[in-house]
């Protein structure tokens, strides 16, 4: 593969592409009395993938990701983001959930949860436990999880990735 792609499409490339399409279809989520909980903009080997992912009070049916799959397609074909061919897939977040906003990690204090780091922390990079604050400290916002019984604080800007844990 040539080394142009990945100068083109790179992870900075692909945020850009997330920034502008949450800003075109959150007005519409929301006029709809929907949340848009997480959205991933994925360059593929052929065309790009955009998952959305939806939420209402009382859940989202699949009539709703239909009708919202329509509306959304419809915006991003009119302003040609991403550029050239994509897949778009539009779902409920589901019992594992994303979390990916602040206000997530505010809702869901006291539930578990996986985090991924983006470097280690105390020889880490995987957590798995349970939100117990989020705070903003010296201008940082910082994740505070009980892992075991023993307390972490990561700062906001570290997580990579954060999922709510599906416990039976």
């Amino acid at each position: 593969m040539p080394t142009f792609f990945f100068r083109k499409y790179g992870k900075d490339f692909m945020h850009i592409y997330e920034d502008q399409i949450r800003k075109l279809i959150e007005p519409v989520v929301e006029a709809e009395g929907m949340e848009l909980v997480h959205l991933d903009c994925l360059r593929m080997k052929t065309r790009w993938l955009v998952r959305i992912y939806l939420d209402k009070e009382g859940g989202i049916t699949i009539e709703d990701c239909s009708e919202m799959s329509h509306l959304i397609g419809d915006i991003l074909d009119v302003n040609d983001i991403p550029r050239g061919p994509y897949t778009l897939e539009v779902s409920s977040p589901g019992l594992d959930r994303p979390l990916s906003r602040d206000k997530d990690f505010l809702k869901y204090r006291g539930h578990r949860v996986k985090i991924t780091t983006v470097e280690k922390l105390q020889g880490m990079k995987h957590f798995k436990g349970e939100i117990v604050d989020f705070l903003e400290e010296d201008d940082h916002k910082v994740l505070v999880i009980d892992v075991e019984g023993k307390i972490y604080r990561i700062p906001r800007a570290l997580v990579q990735k954060a999922r709510l844990e599906y416990v039976l």
